[in-house]
């Protein structure tokens, strides 16, 4: 019968086949090489040695003195683990001192999750602020009962703020310009407060002091970022100057907006989306409007182009290059 393979195991183990074979050793005095070749571990682990006058014969080695020897070694092996257990440590111990104190640190991105969560983060980070409030506002959400109590809220935060001689720059949709919640909370506000509108916004975004910034997570307004990291918040600090740059001022003065070629502003920024393939009901999400008041913009915009269709349309706002001028 030809023997089973032999299994891999530790120099300080035997195989039942090795302690059998190892065991008949000690008792005949010597087993044969070839008996060995089932059990090769008797001769790595040292408990066999060839004899002197022939090396085909085994010979065992007494099992006090292999006994010994194996545990020595083992002795030995864990030593050399402890040795490098101490080598790691003290690698390692100045390293976590650094990252316990990176940890400490404020992280860079933060999800806040629930409204009253996010409002207060970013209250603490309005009081901490000492130059500038940066927002954008493309709509208001907050339910008709709870307005009142929101715009208290609101404009204490605020005033605290400008009177410690910082500045709030708002953006709002044109939509919203003339809204009395955004009229009565301009007017309110003592210091330096100014406000401008767009027909199109991005979504609503609040830097404070351009360290911090605070964007929506998700669609609800249940989730928000909060976002520390030098290079991101200075990216939308950015963004947001150049829309406050193309932004019509709405408030301490307003401006009137111009409609070169017949073409309002608004009209402009409908032709803008037309030519892209939007539907009305994007359109007027995009815009801040309802869909029955971007229809009625639309049908202007076909008639001072003079278009009796929709496909026409596109075609004469392309023709006619009102999305080449600057409004």
């Amino acid at each position: 019968m030809t023997p089973a393979p032999h299994e891999q195991h530790s120099p300080e183990e035997l195989c039942p086949a090795g302690a059998q074979l190892y065991r008949r050793a000690l008792g005949e005095g010597h087993v044969t090489a070839r008996a060995v070749r089932g059990a090769p571990c008797l001769i790595d682990a040292g408990l066999l040695h060839p004899a002197v006058d022939d090396p085909d014969r085994l010979e065992p080695v007494p099992p006090a003195a292999a006994l010994h020897r194996l545990l020595r070694a083992s002795a030995e092996r864990i030593t050399r683990e402890r040795r490098r257990e101490e080598r790691l440590a003290e690698i390692f111990t100045p390293l976590m001192a650094a990252g316990e104190q990176e940890a400490r640190a404020t992280p860079t991105l933060t999800l806040l999750s629930g409204k009253t969560r996010i409002n207060r983060a970013i209250t603490e980070a309005m009081a901490e602020a000492t130059r500038e409030l940066l927002t954008v506002q493309p709509r208001n959400t907050v339910p008709s009962e709870q307005v009142q109590a929101a715009y208290v809220v609101a404009v204490r935060r605020d005033q605290a703020l400008l009177d410690r001689g910082c500045r709030i720059r708002t953006l709002y949709p044109h939509t919203l310009r003339h809204s009395p919640l955004t009229v009565a909370h301009q007017e309110r506000l003592r210091g330096d407060v100014e406000a401008r509108a767009l027909d199109e916004i991005t979504d609503r975004l609040i830097i404070v002091d351009r360290e911090v910034a605070f964007m929506p997570a998700d669609g609800d307004g249940a989730l928000a970022l909060e976002i520390r990291h030098p290079a991101i918040v200075g990216y939308l600090a950015t963004t947001f100057d150049r829309f406050w740059r193309l932004a019509t001022p709405v408030f301490p003065e307003a401006a009137p907006q111009p409609s070169p070629g017949g073409v309002t502003p608004r009209q402009h920024a409908i032709a803008a989306l037309l030519v892209e393939g939007h539907t009305d009901t994007v359109i007027a999400e995009r815009l801040g409007m309802n869909v029955r008041t971007a229809r009625v913009h639309i049908a202007k915009l076909a008639a001072t182009l003079g278009s009796r269709s929709r496909a026409q349309l596109g075609y004469l706002i392309g023709r006619s290059g009102i999305l080449e001028r600057e409004h």
